[in-house]
């Protein structure tokens, strides 16, 4: 038989008390575990802090728990209970009450009579009727040690809160605040995206937007009409918001008198219809007046719709988004889109890119009117310097027509009266040469009437008429001319550039005196002809625009058309013309390209007028 003593059994007691301890760490294990799941389930905070809360009041086998959240912009404690069919807000600053002290202090709080303790407040029993006895109070503390609330259990069913009891409750309190942190960071990531996106969003309208402008900009500034204007602009409206068409009033500056253009994207957008309008018929007329954004979605139900404005497009308009085009002091206009594709009505941001829209067009338009009211003015004032320099270019030959029709008065002889007469009548034709030119070169025209001309002839009326202009003047007139040659040029108008070199070169001596050379022979393959004098030359501040419009100096009562008018006949016959400039004179060379010699015709027989080289007019 063995010696040794039987294992001693534990007695019933015991074995309750740790069944009963086995059950409470089971459900322990279980609250902890369902929280665990919760936590990696579920996104809903409300949804995991109540069932914290049950969890927590199940396991402590207590009447009620209360979950307090730290609001740090107002330093507070905050909560929600219901009382009766209302959802209130209880708010217990930090460092009063038993929570607000939990708060504070970080520690968990056991009350054994909640009404013996001086931190507790009774008013809320007061309110709700409750009748709180016990409490059991544990800080809410994130990943960091901060407390971000507090959790308080009330009325244990089974005596007072027990040690047990605030370790359960401060271990699902770590449970409760890492929910917390991580749905205040899902939040706080879920909000940033969203601004994320809404900032996305709102850059991709930006750049639509800043495109749309640039391109709008760009087709405006190339268009060199208003229709051109008005259809860059209306198609770049329409296809940005996807309408069938586009449309656009204009109350024309003088008259006030409106004009439709209308734009049919359906026939591929690439041509205006343009039509008389009147005040008061259809949406653009009603946007224009009203001076503000009209969007109607069922148009044919609108009062506003006008059977002859709207009734009369090509295609049929069911919405309609319209706005004035603002003006200097008042609407000058009004722009709309018609028939969203797809869609019942235009939207707000179609609304939004139709306002810049507008804008630009409308700033567009304002630029386009006043360049056009500059350039009207502008050939006002050139028509006013043409008619001044027609008037001082008549001068000339209205001298040799007096000249000769005095000597007609005095002269007794028909047959030099005849010949008089003919020099006369010869001046009116230049006359009327000059006015052609004058009318050919505002207008841009361009045409010349090229065949031979016999040098000596050609210089010998110029040196005569250059006399009358010289009479009385010291100046002397050297002509060096080849008089072999035939050339092959416009003779009127090249006559009338070297007067207009002459006479430059004249008004440059009147008051020092001086001479006049011209020159002419062949130079290769061209005919060079130059004109010189020995005045002041050119004004430095003038020489490098001498040949362009409206350019003097030095010149009483000159336009600055002279110079101008010679390169452009230059010009015409394909040459060039060149000036050398120095303080004791200037030297202008016509080079005029000559057709080979066999071109040219036979060699003419030279008059049988003398050579002109070295002949001076008497000063």
């Amino acid at each position: 038989m063995s010696g040794s003593l039987p294992d001693p059994s534990p007695s019933d007691p015991e074995i309750a008390r740790l069944k009963s301890a086995l059950a409470r760490e089971e459900r322990i294990s279980r609250a902890l575990r369902e929280v665990g799941v919760a936590l990696g389930t579920t996104l809903d905070l409300d949804d995991l802090l109540e069932l914290i809360l049950k969890r927590l009041t199940d396991l402590l086998e207590a009447d009620r728990s209360t979950l307090y959240l730290l609001d740090e912009t107002q330093g507070d404690l905050i909560s929600r209970v219901t009382i009766g069919s209302k959802v209130r807000s209880i708010r217990v600053k930090i460092g009063y009450g038993i929570a607000g002290t939990v708060a504070k202090t970080g520690k968990p709080i056991r009350v054994h009579n909640a009404y013996e303790d001086p931190r507790f407040e009774a008013e809320w029993d007061l309110l709700t009727g409750y009748r709180t006895t016990c409490m059991l109070a544990a800080p809410l503390k994130n990943h960091l040690g901060r407390t971000i609330g507090v959790i308080q259990v009330l009325n244990k069913a089974a005596g007072d809160f027990t040690d047990e009891d605030e370790a359960i409750l401060t271990a699902l309190s770590t449970q409760a605040a890492v929910a917390i942190d991580n749905s205040r960071l899902f939040l706080s990531l879920i909000q940033k995206n969203r601004q994320l996106l809404d900032t996305k969003v709102q850059l991709e309208r930006k750049v639509r937007d800043l495109e749309l402008l640039f391109e709008l900009e760009r087709a405006t500034s190339r268009t060199s009409s208003l229709e051109d204007l008005v259809l860059a602009a209306l198609s770049a409206a329409a296809r940005a918001c996807d309408a069938r068409g586009a449309a656009l009033l204009l109350a024309e500056e003088d008259s006030g008198d409106l004009v439709e253009y209308l734009l049919d994207l359906d026939t591929g957008g690439r041509a205006l219809e343009r039509r008389a309008a009147k005040h008061g018929e259809g949406f653009l007329a009603a946007a224009m007046s009203a001076g503000e954004m009209l969007n109607v979605t069922a148009a044919e139900n609108d009062p506003r719709w006008h059977p002859d404005v709207e009734g009369a497009y090509p295609f049929h308009v069911t919405s309609v988004i319209a706005i004035c085009l603002e003006g200097q002091l008042a609407p000058i206009g009004s722009v709309a889109l018609l028939s969203k594709r797809g869609q019942r009505g235009f939207s707000s941001e179609d609304g939004s890119l139709l306002q810049l829209i507008s804008a630009n067009t409308s700033t567009a338009l304002r630029l386009f009117r006043a360049s056009e009211e500059r350039e009207r003015s502008a050939r006002l004032t050139s028509i006013g310097r043409l008619l001044s320099q027609v008037i001082h270019d008549f001068k000339t030959p209205l001298t040799v027509i007096s000249g000769y029709v005095q000597l007609m008065q005095n002269c007794d002889d028909p047959e030099l009266r005849r010949a008089h007469a003919a020099k006369a009548l010869k001046q009116f034709d230049v006359l009327q040469v000059m006015q052609r030119e004058v009318l050919e070169f505002a207008r841009g025209e361009q045409t010349i009437f090229i065949r031979r001309v016999y040098l000596h002839k050609f210089f010998s009326e110029i040196r005569s008429q250059l006399s009358h202009e010289m009479d009385g003047r010291a100046i002397d007139l050297e002509m060096d001319i080849d008089t072999k040659i035939v050339a092959r040029f416009d003779e009127a108008r090249v006559a009338r550039a070297v007067h207009n070199l002459a006479r430059n070169a004249i008004e440059a001596m009147a008051q020092t005196g001086g001479v006049l050379r011209i020159a002419a022979k062949m130079d290769g393959d061209e005919l060079l002809i130059q004109v010189s004098d020995s005045g002041p030359g050119v004004p430095e501040e003038i020489t490098g625009r001498l040949f362009q419009s409206f350019v003097t100096a030095r010149k009483k009562g000159g336009t600055g058309l002279g110079l101008a008018i010679v390169k452009k006949i230059v010009d015409e016959h394909g040459g060039r013309v060149e000036c050398i400039s120095s303080p004791t004179g200037a030297l202008f060379a016509l080079r005029f390209p000559q057709p080979p010699p066999k071109e040219r015709g036979a060699p003419s027989i030279p008059p049988p007028a003398g050579k002109l080289g070295g002949e001076r007019p008497l000063a």
